[in-house]
């Protein structure tokens, strides 16, 4: 945590630990406005006793199915929360910046019960805690189940940090080596993968506050620097600098410094005319 202050430290744990407050508070809200609603809010949060007990309860209902039914998914979620309360914490923070970043987004409430990035990314961290822990039929079962239902593809192996944010999600693919870093906001259809049929760690690593745009393809065993901007629909095949602003296929640096915090100001506008050919 070296040059991040302690205030922002605390700030951050007071707003994690606040998520469940507010989504049993919408619940109750909704409930009242939304009798119709009211037996899946009471179903899914109003009759659980904490975020990690609804966030199983709201997996399993999603990701069960014929060939395994929801009481065993819930059950596998909260072996994976009680083994590594880290999962809990991170989807908490996922939470919080869906609800900082998305304009759409008008409470902790919709992202919950119904964005299926933020489903998809923490069947995603329970797949990977099953896969850490040598149970790699069942995290490819879960993975098979996010693809099938969300139209995400993670295979379990890949790292993906906390206050992530997958916009709309439909068709996002990271492969097996690529590592995510912290507060990274990415677009539908956007693709972490390799160049061909090489093995070993051949895919891109992301570093903390990239934004990537929809469409973009980052390929290869590449890094993308802290802070970094892709532009939608670029095709990424070479090393991104920290705070760099790349677009284009292929990619190339483009409209002069970025813009600070692209993660969270989800600025996705730069100057064309600062593009140079020859970088």
């Amino acid at each position: 945590m070296a040059g991040i202050s302690l205030e922002l430290v605390g700030g951050i744990a007071s707003g994690l630990n606040n998520v469940w407050s507010h989504l049993r508070i919408e619940a109750a809200t909704a409930a009242a406005e939304e009798p119709l609603l009211a037996s899946l809010l009471n179903a899914s949060i109003l009759n659980h006793p904490s975020f990690d007990d609804a966030l199983a309860y709201i997996l399993a209902q999603k990701l069960g199915g014929a060939d395994m039914n929801a009481l065993q998914m819930r059950e596998v979620c909260m072996q994976a929360f009680r083994a590594d309360p880290g999962i809990v914490r991170s989807a908490q923070a996922d939470v919080r910046v869906i609800k900082l970043r998305d304009p759409a987004c008008r409470t902790y409430l919709q992202p919950f019960l119904y964005y299926k990035g933020f489903a998809a990314l923490q069947a995603h961290r329970v797949a990977h805690h099953l896969w850490a822990t040598g149970r790699e039929m069942m995290a490819f079962h879960l993975q098979s189940r996010v693809a099938e239902l969300f139209q995400v593809d993670i295979h379990p192996a890949a790292r993906l940090g906390e206050g992530i944010f997958m916009d709309h999600a439909t068709g996002i693919v990271i492969g097996e080596t690529a590592v995510v870093g912290d507060n990274v906001s990415m677009l539908h259809n956007v693709t972490l993968g390799g160049t061909g049929k090489e093995g070993g760690d051949r895919h891109p690593k992301i570093g903390a506050g990239v934004l990537i745009g929809a469409g973009a393809k980052i390929l290869g065993n590449i890094k993308v620097g802290d802070g970094a901007r892709v532009a939608s629909g670029s095709v990424v095949l070479h090393e991104v600098k920290p705070g760099c602003t790349v677009a284009g296929i292929p990619a190339r640096p483009v409209g002069g410094p970025c813009c600070e915090n692209p993660a969270e100001s989800m600025d996705q506008v730069f100057d064309v005319a600062t593009f140079d050919p020859g970088l």
